[in-house]
């Protein structure tokens, strides 16, 4: 029944996304910017909706009110594609910083420029991250909310914490809030399968981190809010009633917990 309702969700997100395309493509070249976030939500909302429906795999949102109407960056953890889709319905006006080869994707592609979303050359060095830190400054001064991911790439779950400079330099160019964000996501979606297990995935928006910090303060302080609520909401969805497999750098994590908690 896993696989089924697994490969079931897969042709009815590929489904909607060719559903949406096709009927805006039309449009496409006269879409304002505002439309084309619209389409976004519409088509990423649209495969949250399915996942619960046809892979029984629910979404809980905490903290939703700490999460910023204007320019703020944001720095979720990283787990699986779950999260590239989940959370751009949940901000007023969100731009992801994205690989710039994704944008050569035809049609799909297309729209993310479109949507405005800020491509990076993850092998163009410093050149690339002072463009990197304009093009999310120009979108946070505009009032958008930059979604960067502060380990660059999906994590396993449970996975020791690898956070690159990229978030760094730009809590230091964009002197906005950092609004870090927990989810237990790759547990249910895990990265590199095609697997969707049922149950409750839940993503905890966590206390901003206000501008000013110097570098190294900042990132302490950026892993002291992720890392511990991400083992905590894993720890959660292991004493679920229907919990997923736990993988065994999860399980580590989630007995530390244990441990600390009775010491």
């Amino acid at each position: 029944m896993l696989i089924i309702r697994s490969l079931a969700y897969q042709i009815v997100f590929y489904l909607i996304m060719a559903a949406i395309l096709i009927v805006t493509l039309p449009f496409f070249f006269f879409l304002p910017h505002r439309a084309a976030i619209a389409v976004v939500k519409f088509w990423t909302g649209a495969s949250m909706w399915a996942l619960g429906v046809v892979a029984g795999t629910k979404i809980e949102v905490r903290g939703l009110e700490k999460l910023p109407k204007g320019g703020a960056l944001i720095a979720p953890k990283h787990q699986s594609a779950f999260e590239t889709m989940a959370l751009f319905p949940l901000l007023s006006d969100p731009t992801f910083v994205m690989k710039r080869q994704l944008m050569l994707i035809p049609l799909f592609g297309w729209y993310t420029w479109k949507a405005g979303m800020i491509p990076v050359d993850r092998a163009g060095g410093s050149k690339a991250l002072r463009k990197l830190a304009a093009d999310s400054k120009a979108a946070a001064a505009a009032g958008r909310q930059v979604i960067l991911f502060p380990e660059g790439t999906r994590r396993p779950a449970g996975a020791p914490p690898d956070y690159k400079f990229g978030i760094i330099h730009l809590y230091r160019e964009l002197k906005v809030p950092v609004v870090p964000i927990a989810l237990n996501a790759g547990l249910y979606w895990p990265r590199r399968s095609f697997l969707r297990y049922p149950g409750t995935i839940i993503i905890e928006v966590l206390d901003p981190i206000q501008p000013g910090l110097d570098s190294k303060t900042f990132l302490s302080t950026l892993i002291a809010r992720i890392e511990p609520a991400t083992d905590h909401l894993m720890a959660e969805a292991a004493a679920s009633t229907n919990p997923p497999p736990i993988p065994a750098e999860a399980q580590t994590r989630i007995s530390a917990l244990a441990v600390a908690g009775t010491a």
